[in-house]
């Protein structure tokens, strides 16, 4: 952008000089100068000039908007870790086929590893028409470039109009990177998606300040419109072994293998218990668990229900217990059909990522604790005496 000054129409005033937020306006001959090396084109001067003899010439966008309507179709990116396809994969396909439903179109997984072959009509039974499939060894695990590279070629070459994946590390690390590169919208942990019944747009819900509200976006004038979606907000369909669907396989020349990361060894987090994101129930702790060896009788309680262990940002923050067991907003999203809160106080961004289990069980010496208003259950007392006296209990229950 250019700014000018209409000599004609200045009369030195100096209203733009009073209101230049950076000195960059002198009155010189009875008229208004400015020093380019000091404007920034922020035009408080031009809004300040009654005469209209300041103007800022903006140049035309040279930004073409795509043409959008040869794009057709929802895709999933299935999600695999050592060749087994995670659970979100079939999260998502089971919301795509619903979406689909209002749009009349197919629902389409990507599936980008090696030797993936054996799972594929398992992806057909919970919801895909379609299986785009690209297999290689050197692309059996997954890294940024390369799975950027594969995903980029297939949409620029198939035009799907909406792209989902799941928020976990490698969603998340992976379509931020191809939608720059396909220059697309993306609305990142999605909690609820539909679809527009008149202008056929996908409406991406997501929480926004803190969860304090919900934030439907959309991406009207780009595709693919993309989403990241957490784990365990979407339900699967029922598999129906019936259905079958078309593998479309692909492959591409090792430039598009190639990856500037090497990638050295893969180390399971060994985990003495249940699985955090696929448990049933789960015991979780908080703040009022004082220190992290009293996490003890919340382990104990786990282990006799077969439950996994959880816990709130405050007790990670804290060094109690490693990221992997963070429950909320910032940490994992969860659903289990039991969920014992213990110490916990419900500010929002735990309530975020425990709020859809079926039944919820609260813990806290505080009446007044928000995590009441979410309870199915609640329980006032001392948690150091109600979490050893639940776990006797259940375990003479269970022993009979």
């Amino acid at each position: 952008m250019a700014i000018h000054i209409i000599s004609e129409k200045c009369t030195g005033c100096s209203l733009c000089v009073k209101v230049c937020p950076f000195d960059a306006i002198r009155i010189m001959d009875k008229k208004a100068s400015i020093d380019m090396n000091k404007c920034n084109l922020c035009g408080a001067c031009v809004h300040a000039c009654k005469l209209k003899a300041v103007i800022i010439d903006k140049p035309q966008p040279t930004c073409i908007l795509p043409d959008i309507k040869n794009y057709k179709g929802i895709w999933v990116f299935i999600e695999q870790k050592n060749g087994k396809i995670q659970s979100i994969s079939y999260e998502l396909l089971g919301k795509a086929h619903e979406l689909a439903q209002k749009l009349n179109c197919e629902v389409s997984g990507v599936a980008i590893g090696n030797n993936l072959d054996d799972q594929i009509d398992e992806l057909f039974w919970h919801g895909a028409d379609n299986i785009y499939l690209v297999q290689a060894p050197e692309i059996a695990n997954f890294q940024d470039d390369p799975y950027t590279n594969i995903l980029v070629e297939l949409v620029k070459k198939y035009k799907p109009e909406i792209l989902l994946c799941g928020a976990t590390s490698i969603g998340r690390s992976l379509v931020a990177r191809v939608a720059i590169k396909i220059k697309a919208g993306l609305t990142a942990d999605c909690t609820g998606l539909d679809i527009d019944p008149i202008k056929k747009i996908l409406l991406q819900t997501r929480p926004a300040f803190g969860g304090n509200i919900m934030a439907t976006i959309i991406s009207p004038n780009y595709r693919p419109q993309m989403a990241t979606v957490r784990h365990k907000v979407m339900q699967p369909m029922t598999p129906d072994k019936k259905r079958k669907g078309k593998i479309i396989r692909e492959d591409y020349d090792s430039s598009v293998y190639a990856s500037r990361t090497k990638l050295l060894d893969i180390v399971e987090e060994v985990e003495s218990l249940v699985n955090l994101a696929e448990a049933d129930i789960i015991v979780s702790g908080g703040r009022g668990m004082g220190s992290p060896e009293n996490f003890k009788i919340i382990k104990e309680l786990a282990h006799v229900l077969g439950a996994a262990v959880g816990s709130s940002r405050a007790a990670v923050d804290a060094g109690w217990m490693p990221y992997s067991h963070q429950v909320g907003q910032t940490g994992r999203t969860v659903a289990p059909k039991i969920y014992f809160a213990c110490g916990i106080s419900g500010q929002i961004q735990h309530i975020v990522g425990m709020s859809s289990s079926k039944i919820i069980i609260a813990i806290n010496k505080d009446p007044d604790a928000p995590i009441f208003k979410y309870a199915t259950y609640g329980i006032v007392g001392d948690l150091f005496q109600i979490v050893p006296a639940l776990t006797k209990k259940f375990k003479e229950t269970l022993r009979k």
